[in-house]
């Protein structure tokens, strides 16, 4: 075993040999992350990459807190996790986690303002005055301020994507996951995007942890993590990032 990550200042997230099977205990157990040290800092933007059947998807679950690892231990701001249970795992990733998924997951019954206060108003019901102004604040930080009242099938695909992340960021999370966040858009929108990801980590000094299948984009990140048959195989700075 090899020895565990050391904690790093500002540090969000930390993986100390993680490992995560599946059917435990039966004749199909099968180990699908094989030991993951892995740590994120604020302000850090870093690509996680990997063929189909890496293991992306699993260990992206783990960080999330939608799953727990078989052994090792993942620490979200120095608290251990694995052992937590469904209430206060859900309370972590409400705090400390924000979500933005290849498809937004908008819903289309309430406008584009009342999306980005959808985690707000499940945390704590109807929304205070402050709590609109935010949503408000972070609209016009992505540039659709003038769509706040629009439903979400009134604007595009790329304007959807850029709610969800307004919407993520809504609740102020220290960590901001995404998966495949471009990958149902067309290569302008898609750097649009990405560009998006770059100020709001610079802006916001939040760690973002984007799974990309592509490489132009990961090579724009700080840092590319590589994930091949559940092993980290190489992490690296990019030194042609900005």
């Amino acid at each position: 075993m090899s020895e565990p990550t050391i904690k790093r200042a500002g540090e969000v997230l930390r993986l100390d040999q993680v490992r995560k099977a599946f059917n435990v205990g039966t004749p199909l157990e099968t180990e699908v992350l094989h030991g993951i040290d892995l740590s994120l800092c604020r302000g850090e933007l870093a690509a996680l990459i990997g063929p189909s059947g890496s293991g992306k998807s699993t260990l992206l679950n783990l960080i999330g807190l939608l799953d727990a690892p078989s052994s090792g231990e993942l620490y979200l701001l120095g608290q251990a996790t694995r052992d937590s249970d469904d209430e206060a795992r859900t309370r972590l990733r409400n705090q400390v986690i924000g979500f933005v998924f290849q498809f937004h997951h908008l819903i289309s019954a309430f406008s584009v303002l009342e999306n980005v206060l959808m985690p707000l108003m499940i945390r704590h019901g109807k929304p205070s005055s402050a709590d609109i102004e935010l949503a408000r604040g972070l609209l016009d930080e992505v540039g659709l301020s003038a769509f706040a009242d629009k439903k979400p099938t009134q604007i595009s695909g790329g304007q959807q994507q850029r709610v969800a992340i307004a919407r993520a960021l809504v609740t102020r999370p220290p960590l901001l996951l995404a998966d495949e966040p471009t990958g149902n858009l067309d290569t302008r929108t898609a750097q649009s995007v990405f560009e998006l990801f770059h100020r709001i980590n610079a802006q916001f000094g939040c760690a973002v942890l984007v799974v990309t299948h592509d490489p132009r984009l990961a090579a724009d990140c700080a840092r590319t993590i590589q994930l091949v048959d559940g092993l980290v195989v190489s992490d690296e700075a990019n030194p042609s990032s900005r």
